[in-house]
């Protein structure tokens, strides 16, 4: 059964990568973005298999904690 989700920052950063766009079918453990907080990267990354329905977010972009990233539809 398929579940629509959206995944969202957990800490506010900066947008440093984006990996995928809409459409796009990501498996297990795929990375999504690569957000930069503190000198840190940190990986987005999926937590099942599916596709990309939305990319809310564009390189360089501050995101806060909360923000909608990605709409994703796991499998």
């Amino acid at each position: 059964m398929k579940m629509a989700e959206t995944i969202q920052a957990e800490m506010g950063a900066s947008v440093w990568k984006v990996l995928v766009a809409p459409g796009d079918r990501v498996e297990e453990d795929d990375v999504f973005m690569i957000l930069e907080a503190m000198k840190m990267e940190i990986p987005v990354t999926a937590e099942d298999s599916g596709t990309v329905l939305a990319v809310h977010v564009s390189v360089g972009d501050v995101v806060a904690p909360g923000q909608a990233l990605i709409n994703f539809e796991a499998e």
